[in-house]
């Protein structure tokens, strides 16, 4: 008990000490878990000597993302995926292998350990790559969507991959393998019919309760019980954790569970990727640097070359299948237990092992330089373009709201309040998804594109309220509606006064500053704290707004001359303060009218 306690305290040291050192350098988490592993490793301080029994428990870390990534993916969602899952995923694993074992038999290497290296390599890693598009908010892109449809096949193909090994080795029948599949495939049905009659009811009898702890508990229940369930059956625990987090998708309690296992994914992510670190076998890398670094340079530019390939004749776009190259080229965790069991059948000797270990290990610390390389250098768009435009179910509403900020998010509740229909649009992706976790409806489009505004129901909508934050896609989409759509009657947000000429230039006369009527209610609290009379103090609010705007609207006149506008508004704010001052003047009890103390 006592070596455990010292063993949590080291990991928990490695992660406080290099987390935030490599997040100040920005070079993200991932490398600093990889680093913090490498240190505390048995090839380094040896502060731990047995990296194995940590990467398999920590290979949990994987399962919560799997569980967790499963359910944010309806059913009907996954069945979408099914042509990139099974299609794509599979020919890149077939094409990626082939690939590499050839390369291995031309060097020399015996064809069936080739065949197992070779595939071995093809895997990917689903922590390093997820957790990649996580922190970048890419998860939900066209290009996130498609590397987790590629690793999503590549963990079901971790089952017949390691069923080959025994089988090239010469030490295994073809009738069990059939057993094991029959069973396999039994359990699975077991398991989505359990999943879907018999879970969420025991989740509902646990919530009557009321009691977090025994809830939490249940969560881990489903998760570690799916996990091991599935891998006794020959599939991987992360499958089973991703089936179980699919049925649950549509649960009520999607939420709650996702909130009470983030913290365990997260602790368990970093000491998985501590362990993988510690994996690394230095005197490998030491010995043979040059064969390492050929070895890694060679099996990422195949899969590399292979994905983007494979993504362009799916269809994607050239940045989303960039970015997938960019993001799945590294090798898996997988690997390590398909090199491993090589090794147990001997068909690898220890040193390739340790050659093959080490250039995986390497391979992920590599990726997310690649990955940042990319972002930094080679993208064109952002990465929110890729993804593509929700289909408006609805084009009945009588209101656009575009933009759902702060701003438009207070007008949509109050118009739900008075039962007025509206379409909510809005071009930040992460915002969409944050929205929507909160059970708003909402639909990811850029409302400064004449097909977005018609497809959510421009030619039927009477209004079209612009609560853009940015002022130039803000002005963008005012020019594309006046254009397109005259009928619609835009009531407008600004951020700033320049921003209200730029709209006001265009005929657009309804337009709130957002920050206006707030700033004139502080003042207003200002003099009613001096001991100012309430209906005096209105009274000038009212004819500070009146002429203010008047201002605001002879300001066009200047807004290609600068000089003449500087000149004009000083005139215009001296104008206004006189006539401020005389309605004071003119007022009974002006020293208490005005705002004065009494």
């Amino acid at each position: 008990m006592h070596n455990t306690l010292i063993e949590i305290l080291i990991f928990l040291s490695a992660a406080v000490l290099c987390v935030p050192l490599f997040k100040f350098f920005r070079l993200g988490a991932i490398l600093a878990y990889l680093f913090g592993g490498i240190v505390i490793g048995p090839s380094a301080l040896k502060l731990i000597e047995d990296p194995k029994t940590i990467l398999h428990f920590s290979e949990l870390g994987v399962v919560f993302l799997l569980f967790i990534i499963g359910l944010e993916l309806k059913p009907s969602r996954l069945w979408q995926m099914r042509s990139s899952v099974f299609g794509m995923g599979l020919m890149q694993v077939f094409a990626s292998g082939a690939i590499l074992a050839g390369i291995g038999y031309s060097f020399g290497f015996p064809m069936n350990a080739s065949i197992v290296a070779g595939f071995g390599l093809a895997l990917s890693s689903t922590a390093f790559a997820i957790q990649i598009l996580e922190e970048n908010r890419q998860l939900k892109t066209t290009h996130g969507q498609g590397s987790f449809s590629i690793l999503l096949f590549q963990d079901i193909a971790v089952v017949p991959l390691l069923a080959l090994v025994p089988l090239l080795a010469g030490s295994s029948t073809g009738e069990t393998s059939f057993n094991d599949f029959i069973v396999m495939l039994i359990t699975v049905a077991v398991f989505i019919g359990f999943g879907l009659f018999v879970v969420r009811y025991f989740f509902s009898y646990i919530a009557k309760a009321r009691v977090q702890e025994v809830f939490t508990a249940t969560a881990l229940l489903i998760v570690i019980g799916s996990a091991i369930i599935m891998e006794n059956v020959g599939l991987s625990m992360g499958t089973g954790a991703f089936l179980a987090g699919v049925l649950l998708a549509n649960s009520e309690y999607r939420h709650e569970l996702e909130i009470n296992l983030e913290p365990f994914k997260g602790l368990l992510l970093g000491l998985f990727f501590i362990a993988v670190g510690m994996s690394l076998d230095l005197d490998a890398v030491v010995s043979r640097p040059l064969d390492i670094l050929l070895l890694v340079v060679l099996f990422m530019s195949v899969k590399a070359t292979v994905i983007y390939g494979l993504a362009r004749l799916f269809r994607y776009p050239r940045e989303s299948a960039r970015n997938m190259a960019f993001t799945l080229p590294q090798g898996g965790e997988f690997a390590f237990v398909i090199f491993a069991a090589a090794l147990g059948q001997s068909l690898f000797d220890g040193e390739t092992a340790a050659l093959l270990n080490a250039a995986v290990v390497i391979s992920m610390g590599v990726t997310p330089l690649l990955f940042n390389l990319n972002q930094k250098y080679l993208r064109t768009y952002s990465e929110v373009s890729e993804r593509p435009f929700d289909k408006v179910e609805s084009k009945e509403a009588e209101v656009i709201i575009a933009g759902y900020g702060r701003f438009g998010q207070i007008v949509a509740r109050f118009l739900r309040s008075q039962d007025v229909g509206f379409t909510i649009l809005e071009h930040s992706a992460a915002q969409v998804d944050t929205a929507r976790k909160y059970g708003s409806k909402i639909y990811y489009g850029d409302a400064s594109r004449k097909d977005v505004v018609e497809s959510a129901g421009g030619n039927e909508a009477k209004i079209f309220v612009l609560a853009i934050d940015d002022p130039a896609t803000s002005i963008k989409a005012a020019k594309m509606v006046k254009t397109n759509y005259p009928h619609l009657k835009i009531i407008a947000r600004v951020r700033n006064r320049q921003h209200a000429i730029e709209l006001l230039s265009l005929g657009i006369e309804n337009v709130h500053r957002e920050t206006y009527l707030t700033s004139l209610e502080v003042a207003k609290e200002v003099l009613l704290e001096r001991g100012g009379v309430r209906d005096r103090i209105n009274r000038k609010l009212a004819l500070f707004r009146r002429h203010d705007e008047n201002i605001l609207r002879e300001q066009l006149a200047h807004r290609e001359d600068e000089t003449g506008m500087i000149s004009y508004i000083n005139k215009a704010n001296a104008e206004l303060d006189q006539i401020l001052r005389a309605d004071g003047e003119s007022s009974e009890g002006s020293k208490q009218g005005d705002g004065s103390p009494s």
